[in-house]
């Protein structure tokens, strides 16, 4: 990267940023160093916010700088954990722990509580493609599991909507993981590790080196990293091994062979009194009973057979090159690629079979009533080694590939920077299916018999062999009607740049006026092609269906940014970006724009502010998604009206519970999502050592996509056939083309496309410390800490809709992945001649118990005693401890949760029922983990 080398003197707040950020571990010699004389000259660097080189470490833009020391010293494992544990991290979000979710072979982080797709990722400043498969089946995001962390530099978080200058995406903020540029030697690390309680050992080794010739005018960094774990599994945890011991109501047991009715009324119809099957799940399977239902055969320990943690098997090279042309022109090209191959299971309550599926229900005519069966199958039915043998597989390869000149027109002060990226992601999932035909025709042959025809409403007659139903499946018979299915997805990003910059385009009292415009122009690609047996058209994957989906559009960008020093303590710095989209000739542009004013009345002291525009495209998933079905049941208030129902009252209706198909599928004229971000901060630095920020951001965000309101679609309906509204209209002609109905008038199918209806808002403060303590011949201390408080959030997923408190009603805190109100992390470093210990601290705030989930309040009380109410702040802590043992040699211990910390308090929030009695979004049940570390430079 092209430097200018002008250096200015800096003021008491810069030195003491450089010292907090660039403070260096294990010597002692530079820590005890002043830090005034270290910051006092500095380079122009480019930070994340701005695309002007400047001298200033704090700007308008409050930026996080997590450095490769901060991410071994605190024990982070992967850049996934580095920005989960950030307190800027307050949404829960789907991963390893949560089975049988859409992307469980992935990582994602929920800043601020906004959705993952909501946060713009970066990798050396340019954009990453998305994962392909989609966030919770719907949305777009990124995932941040493949990134060598052992080959990072540095990672910035910069917060609130940057639209103005990276675009879609930005508005939560943006990271920037930043990736080494150079090694002073060969560089060889080994770390292997292992969690006390079992389960999840890995081994880590990572080398670099750089290669220099043509009179150091080439210079090659290159970089190789690979990493084997192995999985947790639920029976590994005291929690998670079983169904909750701890609950508010006695302990259930798993309804692994039941026979119940429409009424949900047990029937047990063993024979041999689960005799047959008592051999299953280590022969832990009885005759049990749940109180108000009756009796059936089955187990406690069921929820162990499913991985907490994924396996991973991944591999990384990353490559930097740059050669000096003449003084003017430097080339650069950086080459990274990954793969992953990740496994999971997730157990037994996703490996069962029943008839509610196939048949809807069956009529008994000895029993005389309708009824289902449900089965649940156990490691001896599987074989082998049980749920190990028949594990899911994401595969995954990726790359992004550079190549650039950079460099200065002539004597001028005009920078330039033009470069080509382009981003690959393909996956392949390996899943694992129970196929249709295959496993109700071995039930049909084995337990239902012949069936006897049907009764008036269309169900199946069927008078089974219940002795049969009671026994294990052989693995010669699981294996003929149980296998794989292979999908695959591609999501790629072209993209050409050029940068043109000045840093002193003018003189101004402050000092030079800097100038940056940007161009962008490419194309990108999004296409999911699963398994054709899993298409719903198909439907020969018993109770599992994908959908499938592809598009491309190309996509041009212009961006400016000007920063003015009007006077030496006032900045000004302007931004503005318009972004267009064209997708098969639909077109979505967007113009954004901000504001952000630096004020430093003393050296020691900076208010900032900012103000400005923020959007998300429609993401290719959101538009070209294919068509989905689902069975869902809500008022007809048409039939109602006919029966002489008020749609404000239905009670009493023949059709308040209507039963209908409901097809969703994406929509190509959907708009940007839109926002309104701005935020306002002080930083102080009293001395050089000590540093303070607090920050204020606000959110307002519109038109966000999701589903059509099937209840306001028939409420329109109503509203249009009753002529309220003008029938022959747009809307009611959309509304009666969305709603279909048989020749009686019964509902049918309703078609309930992506809309633009949903908006939210919400506010936030952040505060940030520094301070570096010099102790004599005892060394040096260096205190970090960080702090969120969500001040307010609320969600109205439909113009006429209540809106929903995120941070006070514990209902909806639960359902949009459990946010957590507040939460911080704070590290103390301690430098002593060859050695640093580092003590690592992350507190998650209150959040509320399932019990104020269940309840919709925090003013409830079950009959056990159990109170609805918040969970403590959750706190763990992590050790390190560094020995530099010659120059070329430093071994490290790192001990993460030192105190072994678990959710164990939570479950006593949890009925008995539970097989996951904790909040799985926010919490984990690893334990406490152990690594070594050695790290050898080849001088």
């Amino acid at each position: 990267m092209y430097v200018n080398h002008t250096r200015l003197r800096r003021s008491r707040l810069a030195a003491a940023l450089f010292a907090a950020v660039a403070a260096p571990v294990g010597l002692v010699a530079v820590a005890q160093e002043s830090a005034s004389t270290q910051a006092t000259t500095l380079d122009r660097v480019t930070v994340t916010g701005s695309l002007i080189p400047q001298t200033q470490l704090e700007t308008y833009a409050p930026v996080t700088t997590i450095t490769a020391e901060d991410i071994q010293t605190r024990g982070f494992t992967s850049i996934a954990d580095v920005l989960q544990q950030n307190s800027m991290s307050t949404g829960g979000f789907q991963g390893g722990q949560t089975s049988a979710s859409f992307t469980q072979g992935a990582e994602a982080v929920s800043m601020f509580s906004l959705d993952p797709g909501y946060t713009k990722y970066l990798i050396n400043g340019r954009p990453m493609s998305n994962y392909p498969a989609l966030y919770n089946g719907s949305d777009a995001f990124n995932n941040i599991s493949g990134i060598p962390i052992d080959l990072v530099e540095r990672v910035e978080i910069l917060p609130g909507g940057q639209s103005s200058l990276y675009g879609s995406d930005a508005i939560a903020g943006v990271v920037n993981v930043i990736l080494k540029k150079s090694v002073d030697s060969a560089t060889l690390s080994i770390r292997g590790g292992t969690f006390t309680e079992g389960g999840g050992s890995s081994f880590r080794a990572a080398f670099s080196d750089g290669i220099s010739g043509f009179d150091g005018r080439l210079n090659v960094l290159y970089g190789l990293q690979y990493e084997t774990r192995n999985p947790i599994w639920g029976y590994q945890r005291d929690l998670t091994s079983r169904y909750n011991t701890r609950g508010y109501t006695p302990a259930v047991a798993g309804r692994d062979f039941l026979v119940y009715d429409g009424n949900g009324d047990y029937y047990f119809l063993d024979p041999a009194n689960c005799g047959n099957v008592s051999g299953l799940f280590g022969g832990t399977v009885g005759r049990q009973t749940r109180e108000g239902y009756g009796d059936y055969c089955g187990t406690f320990t069921s929820p162990g057979q499913r991985t907490l943690r994924n396996g991973k098997d991944s591999s990384q090279a990353y490559t930097h090159v740059t050669f000096d042309v003449n003084d003017n022109l430097q080339l650069y090209a950086d080459y990274l690629f990954s793969h992953e191959s990740v496994d999971y299971a997730t157990g037994s309550s996703y490996t069962w079979w029943g008839t509610g599926s196939g048949y809807g229900a069956y009529y008994d005519p000895d029993l005389g009533t309708l009824v289902n069966l449900q089965r649940s199958f156990a490691p001896e039915d599987i074989g082998g080694q049980g749920f190990r043998d028949i594990m899911n597989t994401d595969r995954s390869n990726s790359y992004m590939v550079t190549f650039g000149g950079q460099g200065v027109f002539g004597d001028s002060d005009w920078e330039y920077d033009f470069s080509v990226t382009r981003s690959f992601y393909r996956l392949k999932e390996h899943g694992f299916a129970r196929f249709n035909n295959a496993i109700n025709n071995y039930f049909e042959r084995t337990v239902l018999g012949p069936q006897l025809g049907t009764t008036a409403d269309g169900y199946a007659i069927f008078r089974p062999d219940y002795a049969a139903f009671y026994q294990p499946v052989s693995p010669q018979d699981f294996a003929s009607f149980t296998g794989y299915t292979q999908s695959s997805s591609k999501t790629w990003d072209n993209m050409a740049r050029a940068q043109i910059t000045n840093g002193a385009l003018f003189g101004l009292p402050g000092g030079d006026a800097g100038l940056a415009v940007v161009l962008e122009g490419g194309n990108q690609g999004w296409d999911y092609s699963p398994d054709a047996r899993l298409l719903p058209e198909t439907s020969d994957v018993w109770g599992t269906t994908a959908v499938s989906g592809a598009g491309h559009r190309s996509r041009y960008a212009v961006t400016s940014e000007l920063r003015l020093p009007v006077l030496d303590q006032l900045t000004v710095s302007l931004s503005g970006r318009y972004d267009e989209f064209d997708a098969y000739g639909t077109k979505t542009d967007k113009p954004t724009y901000s504001i952000g004013l630096e004020y430093r009345p003393v050296e020691s002291l900076l208010f900032r502010g900012k103000y400005g525009t923020a959007f998300r495209a429609p993401t290719l998933a959101d538009q070209f998604q294919g068509e989905s079905g689902f069975y869902s049941r809500n008022v007809d208030y048409w039939r109602c009206s006919q029966e002489g129902f008020d749609p404000a009252d239905t009670e009493g209706c023949r059709f308040e519970n209507a039963q209908f198909y409901g097809v969703q599928e994406g929509n190509v004229d959907l708009e940007p999502i839109e926002a309104d971000v701005w935020s306002a901060g002080v930083v102080w630095a009293p001395t050089n050592d000590l540093s303070i920020a607090v920050d204020y951001y606000s959110w307002d965000i519109r038109n966000e996509v999701d589903t059509q309101s099937t209840t306001q679609l028939l409420l329109q309906e109503y509203a249009c056939r009753s002529g309220q509204q003008d029938l022959n209209s747009a809307v009611c002609q959309q509304a009666l083309a969305w709603i279909t109905r048989d020749a009686q008038g019964a509902l049918e199918q309703i078609y309930t496309p992506k809309v633009n209806v949903a908006q939210q808002t919400l506010e936030a403060l952040t505060v940030a410390l520094n301070y570096r303590l010099d102790i004599g011949q005892y060394g040096a201390l260096r205190f970090n800490g960080n702090y969120t408080n969500m001040l307010s959030h609320f969600v109205q997923p439909l113009p006429d809709a209540d809106k929903y408190d995120l941070l006070r009603d514990p209902y909806y805190m639960w359902i949009y992945d459990a946010y957590a109100k507040t939460r911080a992390d704070a590290s103390v470093a301690w430098d002593i001649g060859n050695w640093t210990t580092t003590l690592y601290a992350n507190r998650i705030g209150k959040t509320p118990n399932y019990l104020a989930y269940y309840a919709g309040s925090f003013d409830y009380e079950h009959s056990s005693g159990a109170t609805a109410g918040m969970w403590k702040p959750y706190v763990t802590y992590n050790a390190s401890v560094n020995w530099r043992a010659t120059d070329d040699i430093q071994f490290s211990l790192m001990v993460n949760n030192l105190l072994n910390k678990m959710p164990e308090d939570q479950a006593s929030g949890f009925p008995g029922t539970e097989s996951t009695p904790y909040n799985n979004y926010l919490y984990d049940v690893y334990g406490r983990s152990v690594m070594a570390e050695m790290r050898f430079n080849f001088n």
